[in-house]
C-alpha cells in the first residue's frame, strides 16, 4: 500500500514539474497566436467597412455606427444582427464615415502636438494610460488602432491607444501625448510594451531588432513601412526619445530591461519611415 502511495505521489510531483517547465513555452506560444489572430481580426473588420454606397448586403443600411445602432441594425459592439437581436456576423463592422473623422481627429491631435508636447507631458505625466481619442466614439468597441509587426523578431502585436494595465496586458500600448501612428511630417508615434510579463511575449525581444530592420505599422486606413534607425537604455526619467523631431517621421517602442543594480532602465528602439 505504501509502494502505491509513494508511486502516486511520484507521479504528481512529476507531472507537476513537467507542467512548471512546460508553462512557460506553450503559454507563450498561445499568447503569440493570440496575438496574430488579433491582427487577423483587425483585418478581417477593414474588409467589413460600411461605405456611403452600400448596397445593405450586410443587412446594414446606415451609414455610422450611431444611426445603425438606433435602429438596431448592429449591436451595442458594432456586430450587425437580425430583426430579433441576435448577431449574423462573427466581425463587427465599421463605417467609413466614422473612420474618416477619426482619420481626421487623429490629424488634428498629431498636429496640436506639435506645437505643445511638452506642456501636455508636464501637465499629464500620471495621464498616458488614458486614450488619445476615445475608440469607442467611432463604433470602434475593441480599444485597438492598428498593429505594428516586427517579422525578424517575428513579433505581431495589437495596438491600443492609452498604457493602461489592460492595454499593456493584450498588446502593445500608444502612449498618450505622443504622435497617433498615422505617419506625417514631425510625427513619433511611442509604443510601451511589457518585457517578463508571466505566460506572454510583448516587446521582450525588440532588444534583439538590428539597424535596417523593418518595422510594419497597420492603421485602418493604410501600412506605415519603418527602419530601425537607433536603438539605446535610458533611464526611467529620460523622455527626450520619446518626442517629435521635427521633420522626421518616427515610431519609438520602448520596455523595461534590467540595469544589472537590482533597477530597471528603458530600452528604446527609434525606427524611421522609409
Amino acid at each position: 500500500m505504501l509502494r502505491k502511495i509513494l508511486q502516486f505521489v511520484a507521479v504528481v510531483l512529476l507531472v507537476a514539474g513537467l507542467s512548471f517547465l512546460l508553462f512557460p513555452p506553450v503559454s507563450n506560444s498561445i499568447g503569440k497566436q493570440i496575438a496574430k489572430d488579433q491582427a487577423q481580426t483587425f483585418t478581417q473588420k477593414l474588409e467589413h467597412v460600411i461605405t456611403e454606397d452600400d448596397d445593405g448586403g450586410t443587412g446594414v443600411t446606415e451609414k455610422t455606427f450611431a444611426k445603425a445602432y438606433e435602429k438596431g441594425e448592429v449591436d451595442k459592439e458594432g456586430y450587425p444582427v437580425d430583426a430579433e437581436g441576435k448577431r449574423t456576423s462573427s466581425t463587427p463592422v465599421v463605417f467609413k464615415m466614422d473612420l474618416d473623422r477619426l482619420h481626421r481627429d487623429s490629424i488634428a491631435y498629431n498636429e496640436a502636438l506639435k506645437h505643445a508636447q511638452g506642456s501636455r507631458f508636464s501637465e499629464n505625466i500620471d495621464n498616458n494610460e488614458l486614450a488619445a481619442l476615445n475608440l469607442a466614439d467611432y463604433g470602434i468597441f475593441d480599444g485597438i488602432y492598428g498593429y505594428v509587426e516586427a517579422p525578424d523578431i517575428d513579433m505581431t502585436l495589437p495596438l491600443y491607444l492609452g498604457t493602461s494595465d489592460w492595454n499593456m496586458s493584450y498588446g502593445a500600448a500608444h502612449m498618450t501625448n505622443t504622435s497617433l501612428p498615422i505617419g506625417g511630417t514631425s510625427t513619433n508615434a511611442v509604443a510601451a510594451g511589457h518585457t517578463g510579463y508571466v505566460g506572454r511575449i510583448f516587446f521582450d525581444n525588440i532588444r534583439y531588432l538590428d539597424i535596417g530592420d523593418r518595422v510594419y505599422v497597420r492603421n485602418f486606413w493604410e501600412t506605415l513601412t519603418y527602419e530601425i534607425a537607433e536603438t539605446r537604455i535610458v533611464a526611467p526619467n529620460q523622455s527626450e526619445g520619446l518626442f517629435i523631431r521635427e521633420g522626421e517621421d518616427l515610431f519609438t517602442m520602448f520596455t523595461c530591461i534590467p540595469a544589472g543594480d537590482g533597477t530597471f532602465g528603458r530600452y528604446l528602439v527609434t525606427c524611421k519611415r522609409v
